[in-house]
């Protein structure tokens, strides 16, 4: 009876234990199993999280690292008008999308870097077009002639649009560039005339030439004669080799040479200039609208005021700045000021400034020059050296194409000269022309009559009369 007891037990056993053993084995598995797979899915979602926030930062961050790298970009203002509203419209399209911040940071700097060629471009011509190109007549013959700079250029010409570069040619059929290359001839013509039977005489012609580089070569010389009473004429043929060339946004010129004359010994001459912009600003056509230029000028050589001054040879040093500030694009300022030493111990100073204003074919000006020595040689050594000399007046002027080939312009100027002490009237007239004689030839010539002083004359009454002309041959 046992037996059957325990055989049923076990039976019993048999069929319930595993049951019940599974039951409550799985039960904490289940439970286990459950909290791994919700850990997972919290990690997983998490991870999505923060997978999603990083990308917002990085949409957030990129674009404000491209406005800061943008705003570190030299640039001028006034000259990004023109292109300044693309730029901000495309970064505004393209601020929802990362993908695309890269090519359009690439292409800004690219738009950048073109807009400087621009600049670069317009402001090379702009140097060299604008009226008074800062460029210094060396050991003026006299003073006086400062007075008007303009007037002894040619009218300038608006700046052209840069031209789009050329593709390159094949280089087996490319021909092999001279080392150098005759660019132009200029050849200055300029016949002074005093009441006073001063005569001087100037005929200079200039060689210019390019060079692989762009950079300038030039060579000048020419036949000069000074005439005067009671002083054997002097004849001079000045030799002077010249460079011009760039170093950044700074134009350099420098020459140097001797000058030979036909009955005293010969001389050294040399002058140099560096002039740059400070700041230029251009229409939306691409012309000059605002701009502001500084040169520095030294030079040195004999004195060429009269054959008496180069008999006594007389040389000097000069040095100093010229300033051309384009106010707007019909009002322009220019200034220059020169200090100057002289081998027989005298000291100059001389300013000039001139505000001018053009309206139509016309244009208004006021013109102010001083000069002070620091003794009077003009007995010792034949040069005008007064004291204080002030001259100050207004200008008006025309100019017009007359014809297609000839274009002209008149000016006449009235005011008041102050010369140690004395005041007396002071007016000059000129009238000067341009002919275009073929494509590649131009002629200059013009004619002077002014009563300015460059000589101390007491009471008498002073005059002086000039014949200018320039003759340009382009290659």
């Amino acid at each position: 009876m046992a037996d059957i007891y325990r055989h049923y037990l076990l039976f019993f056993l048999s069929r319930v234990y595993p049951k019940f053993f599974l039951g409550y084995l799985l039960l904490p598995l289940g439970v286990i199993w459950s909290f791994s797979i919700w850990t997972i899915s919290a990690a997983k979602l998490q991870a999505a999280e923060l997978d999603e926030n990083s990308n917002s930062t990085s949409q957030l961050t990129e674009p404000v690292t491209l406005v800061k790298n943008l705003e570190t970009f030299p640039q001028n203002r006034g000259d990004m008008t023109a292109t300044e509203a693309s730029f901000s419209v495309q970064l505004n399209e393209n601020w929802n999308s990362p993908s695309q911040f890269t090519n359009q940071q690439i292409t800004t700097v690219a738009a950048l870097e073109t807009l400087d060629t621009i600049t670069n471009s317009n402001m090379k011509k702009n140097v060299h077009s604008f009226p008074y190109r800062l460029e210094s007549k060396p050991i003026l013959l006299a003073a006086p002639e400062n007075f008007n700079p303009n007037l002894r250029l040619p009218p300038p010409k608006p700046p052209e649009p840069p031209k789009p570069p050329e593709p390159p040619k094949p280089t087996s059929d490319a021909p092999t560039q001279p080392a150098l290359v005759l660019e132009n001839i200029q050849t200055d013509y300029r016949d002074d005339f005093s009441k006073f039977h001063q005569h001087n005489q100037i005929i200079e012609p200039k060689f210019q030439f390019a060079l692989p580089n762009g950079e300038k070569i030039t060579l000048k010389t020419g036949f000069n004669t000074f005439e005067q009473p009671q002083f054997d004429t002097v004849t001079n043929i000045p030799i002077q080799f010249g460079w011009q060339g760039k170093a950044g946004q700074y134009n350099i010129r420098i020459a140097g040479g001797v000058d030979i004359f036909n009955r005293l010994p010969m001389a050294l001459n040399f002058n140099a200039q560096i002039d740059r912009p400070i700041f230029i600003n251009l229409t939306p056509t691409n012309t000059l609208k605002s701009a502001l230029f500084l040169a520095a000028v030294v030079e040195q050589g004999p004195y060429k005021s009269s054959a008496q001054t180069l008999a006594a040879q007389i040389t000097a040093w000069r040095g100093g700045l010229n300033v051309f500030w384009q106010i707007e694009p019909k009002t322009t300022f220019f200034s220059l000021y020169r200090v100057g030493f002289f081998n027989d111990g005298n000291f100059e100073q001389q300013s000039f400034s001139r505000l001018e204003h053009r309206f139509g074919s016309f244009w208004i000006a006021a013109n102010l020059f001083t000069w002070q020595f620091t003794s009077d040689r003009q007995e010792i050594s034949g040069y005008f050296s007064p004291g204080i000399f002030i001259v100050y007046n207004g200008e008006i002027g025309w100019e017009e194409k007359i014809f297609s080939f000839l274009r002209c312009r008149l000016t006449t100027t009235f005011g008041r000269q102050y010369l140690n002490g004395n005041t007396t009237g002071s007016s000059t007239s000129q009238t000067s022309c341009i002919a275009q004689i073929s494509p590649n030839v131009d002629l200059n010539f013009g004619y002077i009559f002014s009563n300015v002083r460059n000589l101390d004359t007491g009471d008498s009454p002073y005059n002086n009369r000039s014949l200018t002309g320039q003759l340009q041959i382009k290659f």
